[in-house]
């Protein structure tokens, strides 16, 4: 190996590498919990529950920095907690206090994948310095970490190896040939699902999830998916940079490129591969894929009836790509989206 790559960080070595090397790596090697083509039984997920690791500080790193808040525009909320620790894990929720049925509602959220960091501390950093001026025009929701345990232990699922992204399906509705979790939804999910219908809001305007794209993906946890499902691993590709899924269906073309238009001044758009798609979905424009609205059915960014929705996907691993730039992308998403609906509606640009 080039001694200069044996230096970088692995995240960096993975991006230096490229797709094809990091598919070459994880095939090479089965995942080391289950026996392969075999679905996991509660065994596998409680050898696969012990494994995983505390690495960072949700009380640190989220709590601490909600409890700062300024308290005259904002509401700090529990709205429930995880079984696997009530104290440690409990979920909170922060909305501008002057919530008025005059006002369209916003809804924010960050962390349903816990391991996706700039989601949960780009919505705090929305919330410590923009959410109060917006709050003028907009009732404003912010849920910065919906799974802390999967923040803590820097894992796509929660602690029952279950996707939260895939939960938010209350009635059990699945669609075939996806990865929807067939029971009632997690703790996660159905927490979120129970705050949001107390609020009364019968329509939502906009919901901005955030997430990312990692080279873990590929790494760990799609191999450990195929492990949990008893199937065969097929290597993905990881795109470097920045892009957004829309509903196939409403796809809001111009909002999504006003969005795209302002992260490009943060960080790099992802191009679409060879054949048009990006994560195996076509790319309907710059930047954006779209998936049918079939597909939204478990997903965190179909939870609300909002008419603008998008999910963001940022790519941390890029050597093209800070933390920082991580964040300030999240944060620059959020505040394009709601100056375009602005703008529609007549109002000045904050």
């Amino acid at each position: 190996m080039n001694p200069a790559m044996r230096a970088l960080p692995i995240r960096r070595l993975f991006a230096a590498l490229g797709p094809a090397a990091i598919a070459a790596t994880v095939a090479s090697a089965s995942y080391p919990i289950g026996t392969p083509s075999q679905a996991w039984r509660a065994a596998e997920k409680a050898a696969w529950r012990a494994s995983r690791v505390v690495q960072r500080s949700y009380k640190d790193e989220v709590l601490q920095k909600l409890n700062r808040l300024p308290e005259k525009p904002f509401v700090l909320q529990q709205y429930g907690q995880l079984s696997d620790d009530p104290t440690r894990y409990p979920l909170f929720s922060v909305r501008t206090r002057d919530w008025s049925p005059d006002k369209p509602s916003v809804l924010i959220t960050g962390g349903v994948h816990g391991y996706e960091k700039s989601g949960v501390q780009g919505a705090i950093l929305f919330l410590m310095e923009h959410a109060e001026r917006y709050s003028k025009y907009f009732n404003i929701l912010v849920v910065p970490c919906v799974s802390p345990w999967g923040y803590e232990t820097i894992e796509r699922w929660n602690a029952q190896a279950i996707d939260p992204n895939r939960s938010f399906n209350p009635n059990g509705e699945v669609v075939p040939g996806r990865s929807f979790n067939p029971e009632p939804g997690t703790e996660e999910s159905l927490a979120l699902i129970s705050h949001l219908g107390s609020l009364g809001v019968e329509q939502w305007m906009c919901h901005v999830d955030l997430h990312e794209t990692t080279n873990t993906d590929e790494t760990e946890f799609r191999p450990a998916k195929a492990a949990r499902d008893g199937s065969e691993y097929v290597p993905g590709v990881i795109p470097d940079g920045f892009y957004l899924v829309a509903n196939l269906e409403n796809a809001q073309p111009a909002w999504h490129a006003a969005i795209i238009k302002a992260v490009r001044e943060v960080t790099h758009i992802a191009p679409a591969d060879a054949g048009g798609k990006i994560i195996d979905e076509p790319v309907i424009q710059e930047g954006v894929i779209g998936i049918p609205p079939p597909a939204l059915i478990g997903l965190c960014a179909g939870v609300t009836n909002a008419p603008y929705a998008t999910t963001t996907e940022v790519y941390p691993d890029s050597p093209r790509a800070t933390d920082e730039q991580c964040n300030r992308a999240q944060v620059v998403a959020i505040s394009a989206a709601l100056d375009y609906i602005m703008q529609v509606g007549g109002k000045e640009e904050l």
